[in-house]
């Protein structure tokens, strides 16, 4: 059991200077010494028998054997680390959380998630914006939890995956005669684009998935918000794509047709991401909350 115990310790440390390429951040982050982090990735390369790391004139390169190792244990160490945390709350409850988020999840995903928070006793204070202010709120450690619809630099952040969201191509019935009943990227370029923004992330997944080339297309509108463009399309203004849980309920009613609408349908990882460096343990709990709340509605 101690020997378990002293490889999960050596796992950890060895995660926090993968992430930060630096014997002396990782310790400063676990709260120990620099010779112990030495120690600890030295124990480690001995038990699996390969180097870890690479010393340089500023911090540390991974080796392959390492690359190889933290793919393996991340998913497992963090989530550990997260249950641990939580149970640390004990009778400690509420507090102010600082959350970031996309203003669209936050509308269609979180105001149960919220509601339920403020009644277990957290101040809960809410910033939205697109997905380079989420990150700058990140770095600045302005938020204490963030989600985001892009993968985090693992060296900068840890998280977690949080929501797999489904992309579907719609359109109002009214354009159903212009367009016609199957994708066609010819007829889609004749019909005003509206997105999200100028580079069209979740429009070329969802391009490249049906027509197998790039979108040369422009957006005829831009509006960074899906509810406003989720409007314009119902009232016929245009074709766009939108997630899963923006549009099931249109999609049931027949005020929207999905062109993709099938098993195959493209998706976009979300995920739950906080800065580095040592959590107070009711933003442990939050962290863990939400991620067991959307991982049980898989």
């Amino acid at each position: 059991m101690i020997k378990l115990m002293s490889h999960l310790i050596h796992l950890r440390t060895f995660l926090e200077v993968y992430r930060s390429k630096s014997f002396s951040k990782a310790a400063e982050s676990l709260a120990i010494t620099q010779p112990a982090a030495s120690l600890h990735i030295q124990s480690l390369e001995s038990f699996i028998g390969n180097k870890l790391f690479i010393r340089q004139s500023r911090g540390v390169e991974p080796t392959t054997a390492a690359d190889e190792l933290a793919r393996s244990i991340a998913p497992n160490i963090d989530a550990l680390e997260l249950k641990l945390s939580s149970f640390k709350l004990g009778n400690i409850q509420g507090g102010t959380i600082h959350l970031a988020a996309p203003a669209d999840f936050l509308y269609y995903c979180l105001t149960t998630p919220l509601v339920s928070l403020m009644e277990q006793g957290f101040n809960v204070r809410c910033q939205t914006g697109n997905r380079q202010k989420i990150y700058d709120l990140l770095k600045e450690k302005t938020t204490d939890i963030a989600i985001t619809a892009s993968k985090p630099d693992e060296q900068q952040f840890y998280f977690l995956p949080l929501v797999t969201e489904k992309l579907y191509l719609v359109h109002a019935p009214s354009l159903t005669k212009k367009i016609g009943k199957k994708p066609n990227k010819e007829v889609l370029s004749q019909i005003p684009l509206i997105a999200y923004d100028e580079d069209l992330p979740l429009v070329r997944s969802v391009w490249s998935s049906l027509f197998e080339s790039p979108i040369n297309t422009a957006a005829s509108c831009i509006v960074p918000d899906l509810r406003t463009i989720k409007q314009l399309i119902i009232e016929g203004h245009g074709w766009s794509i939108l997630p899963d849980y923006h549009c099931e309920r249109e999609l049931k009613k027949g005020s929207l047709i999905a062109m993709n609408n099938g098993n195959d349908v493209p998706t976009n990882q979300l995920y739950l991401v906080w800065p580095k460096g040592v959590q107070k343990p009711n933003i442990s709990f939050v962290r863990d909350y939400l991620t067991t709340l959307f991982h049980t509605k898989k």
